[in-house]
């Protein structure tokens, strides 16, 4: 078959480029390489069995091209990160609502053969996770107020009787209460792209990605995953700063498993219209990660912890994925080989740290505590 990846050059788009050009599909990516997610990458690990087509998903007449003869789109082309969003508002909707809405009119008003989307949506849309209290039950919460966080009090407690809970798996029915303009935009990805693949029965399937990890992260990018950011810190010798208390929680999943589920989400028509959570459907705390990634580094350091917040931030959220695996998914990366496979990927490479450039811009937005 030959298929179109947008973001293919990316982090996740070219493990999948990888994974179908061993399968033996024709391969056409589409991407802008983007400066803050390509700076200081060496552009070697391209499959050169795949056709590289330079561009931007706001270009309508150049997406048009790119999808001539195409029978399966994977849309991954999207720009990252959650506090940047607050701020460069029309940037992340201009990028990923409206490259999104190119597409989808595409589909619709031009003679295509796509017969297949596949969509990277993204935990984020959630905004907090599920959480249940021993007393009263499971509830779904809204975020923690900035009195409670200016006060040190990074828990979530029961909305009844205020005790503190305990986070549980969250499911995708849960209600979406996105929290910055980046989810908003991969909210809007996925919900239109189910409405169009359902409307016009061009089988639409919405991945919503956990936080990912692994070989060929943008190490430079300090609005990126923070398996990343800690990693461009600590091999540049610096602590890698946790915000609160470094308890909160995120599911991280490795590449290769994503691939996984992409590949599924193609190829089992029982996924078809529906959205699922990918993810190890196991919390693992900010100040675990950073302890770990030092360790494998083999560097002699602590986390700093600064007892600050961010506004938007959550306090957990990890993933349900019995849905998904109903249809034959699992992970297969452990978190400790993943973990090392990030590291040794990551001696090979350059690191520019530019964590406090970011950091200092928020705080300028008021988007910080200090």
């Amino acid at each position: 078959m030959k298929i179109l990846v947008t973001g293919g050059a990316g982090f996740v788009g070219s493990h999948l480029v990888d994974r179908l050009v061993r399968e033996g599909h024709k391969v056409i990516v589409f991407d802008n390489l983007d400066e803050q997610v390509h700076q200081g990458k060496k552009l070697d690990y391209l499959n050169p069995k795949a056709e590289y087509i330079i561009g931007d998903v706001r270009d309508r007449d150049a997406f048009r091209k790119v999808l001539v003869g195409s029978d399966i789109v994977f849309h991954e082309a999207a720009v990252v990160g959650v506090g940047q969003s607050m701020y460069k508002i029309s940037h992340y909707i201009d990028s990923n609502t409206l490259g999104t809405a190119n597409l989808l009119d595409i589909l619709v008003n031009e003679k295509n053969n796509v017969r297949k989307l596949i969509i990277a949506s993204s935990m984020s849309i959630y905004g907090e996770g599920a959480y249940s209290c021993n007393k009263c039950g499971d509830f779904i919460p809204d975020l923690r107020s900035e009195a409670q966080l200016a006060k040190g009090d990074w828990q979530m407690h029961c909305l009844q009787c205020n005790e503190i809970a305990k986070p549980i798996p969250t499911k995708e029915g849960k209600l979406l209460l996105s929290t910055s303009i980046y989810a908003f935009s991969k909210l809007h990805q996925e919900q239109l792209s189910l409405l169009i693949g359902k409307t016009y029965k061009i089988p639409t399937v919405a991945l919503r990605y956990f936080n990912i990890y692994g070989p060929r992260q943008a190490l430079s990018n300090p609005y990126t995953g923070v398996c990343a950011i800690f990693s461009a810190r600590i091999k540049n010798s610096n602590r890698p700063i946790i915000y609160e208390d470094g308890l909160q929680s995120r599911d991280f999943i490795h590449v290769n498993d994503i691939v996984d589920a992409n590949i599924l989400a193609m190829t089992n028509s029982n996924a078809d219209y529906k959205s699922f959570n990918v993810g190890s459907g196991k919390p693992t705390s900010i100040l675990d990660i950073a302890k770990i990634l030092i360790r494998l580094h083999d560097k002699n350091m602590e986390p700093d912890v600064v007892n600050k917040y961010r506004k938007g931030d959550i306090r957990h959220c990890f993933a349900d994925i019995s849905a998904i695996g109903a249809l034959g998914f699992s992970p297969n990366v452990s978190f400790e080989q993943g973990m090392r496979d990030l590291v040794e990927w990551s001696k090979t490479v350059s690191a520019e740290d530019r964590i406090e450039i970011a950091t200092r811009e928020l705080e300028e937005k008021g988007l910080t505590s200090t």
